[in-house]
């Protein structure tokens, strides 16, 4: 799986790059077919004094999970987009594990 850390309108030190890529590594505990994840810190900073990220992950099947949020610090924005991308691969988890237990749309008569 590749993941990608990038940074708009700046520069990430190294330690953030890499606590960044580790965080985004785990997200393969949630659900095991992603093929790449991106991520992005946006370093300017709006009229709030908030920093934002984005999340990118990508699955099998041309699925795609994107999630994005503002903080004044970046590992905190960081943590909320990585929580919403996990809630969005829970559901889409548990959804494609509750089609496969779905009886036949006629009801299970042949």
């Amino acid at each position: 799986m590749l993941v990608t850390v990038s940074a708009r309108h700046g520069h990430l030190n190294e330690v953030t790059q890499k606590l960044f890529h580790e965080k985004a590594e785990k997200l393969l505990h949630y659900f095991d077919r992603l093929t790449s994840i991106v991520v992005t810190v946006d370093l300017h900073r709006d009229r709030d004094n908030k920093l934002g990220v984005e999340i990118i992950a990508h699955a099998e099947h041309k699925h795609e999970f994107v999630a994005t949020d503002r903080d004044v610090e970046i590992e905190v924005a960081f943590q909320l987009a990585k929580d919403h991308i996990k809630q969005q691969l829970r559901h889409y988890k548990e959804k494609l594990q509750d089609h496969r237990r779905d009886p036949s749309h006629n009801g299970g008569v042949s």
